[in-house]
């Protein structure tokens, strides 16, 4: 099978990883780079494709079948429409966009132009989550009660060296919580109404160092999400899971999600539940069990870039789709509306 002609817009931190990947991928071809700064030119050359300073050049000198829109949040909505518009394919990295009205525009012109856009929420990706999601769904944890979500860990100074992470838009509730968020989503459903507190008292940027948040799931069951770049803690996804190279793994988790049956914790897929043979009158004074289901590992950025050449050959549906990217966005916009307003934010229409 032809691999998928694609470019990468973007050549940062995240760009480099698509690269990379793109590069050793048995499913999609690299066909070039763009990215406003020189330095891009040189992750060009090592990747051996043609660069662009502007991806409008890119998009009507090359028209790929599809692109990875890796940019500073504020340029991915401009950037998607000017995709689309040419007739490619996106997979754009999260936030979908900096706003709602900009996602709104993003999910019409890709209905419009009959062309798919995917949303970079890439842990969906992930064995561990397909697995988990599995399980839920199947009704192992019973009627969903709790999710306890930590995102904490410590920056380096020189991660905000980049202006636009110290300023609106560039916090981590839009950077980290997103994707915790997005996971809260998929395995629990739609979130319906959101309360929280932020901070910036450490790191005295324009945007939050801290965050915390109350969820409500239309399912009827409650979340707490805790979010902070300034803790020095390992409890978050990205060291917990293993994902990318650049963080060294802790077996630990990060991630708990209780029901009226068992309960489920991530990354290590730890199923709690009492036993059956101790009759049915069970609780905190009977022996509980633990089973781990061990998963193979997988890089969840190859498996993005996989799945989006199966949808653009139509083999697939989108696992997070534009209106997934739109949703997320909506529930993570709210926690830093009520932040700011201390009042509780309803999701209308979830």
């Amino acid at each position: 099978m032809a691999k998928l002609p694609i470019a990468v817009i973007g050549a940062g931190q995240i760009g480099r990883t698509h690269i990379d990947r793109a590069l050793r991928s048995a499913s999609v071809e690299l066909v070039a780079i763009a990215d406003p700064m020189p330095a891009g030119a040189d992750v060009a050359r090592a990747a051996g494709v043609p660069f662009f300073s502007d991806h409008v050049a890119l998009l009507e000198q090359l028209r790929p079948r599809a692109v990875v829109v890796a940019t500073p949040n504020g340029l991915h909505a401009p950037i998607t429409l000017d995709a689309l518009a040419r007739g490619a394919a996106v997979l754009v990295e999260k936030p979908i966009a900096d706003t709602l009205e900009q996602a709104e525009r993003i999910c019409d012109a890709s209905r419009t132009a009959g062309l798919p856009v995917l949303v970079g929420h890439q842990r969906r990706h992930n064995p561990i989550i397909r697995k988990a999601r599995a399980l839920i769904a199947a009704g192992a944890l019973g009627r969903p009660v709790s999710a306890t979500v930590l995102c904490t860990w410590l920056k380096p100074q020189d991660y905000f060296d980049a202006a636009w992470r110290r300023q609106k838009g560039g916090g981590p509730i839009l950077i980290n919580l997103i994707h915790d968020i997005d996971l809260m989503r998929h395995l629990y459903g739609e979130i319906t109404s959101v309360q929280a507190l932020a901070s910036n008292a450490l790191r005295g940027h324009e945007v939050e160092d801290t965050a915390v948040a109350a969820l409500r799931f239309a399912n009827g069951a409650l979340g707490t999400v805790t979010v902070s770049d300034t803790a020095a803690a390992p409890w978050n996804w990205d060291l917990s899971a293993g994902e990318a190279e650049r963080f060294p793994r802790q077996d630990i988790n990060a991630h708990f999600y209780s029901g009226t049956e068992a309960s489920l914790t991530l990354p290590r897929l730890e199923l709690w539940r009492y036993r059956a043979d101790h009759g049915a009158a069970q609780g905190w004074h009977d022996p509980i069990t633990m089973e781990r289901t061990a998963v193979h590992t997988a890089c969840p950025f190859a498996e993005q870039l996989r799945h989006l050449a199966a949808v653009v050959r139509g083999d697939e549906e989108p696992v997070c789709s534009a209106l997934d990217g739109y949703r997320t966005l909506r529930a993570t916009l709210a926690v830093a509306q009520a932040a700011q307003s201390g009042q509780a934010v309803t999701l209308a229409d979830s």
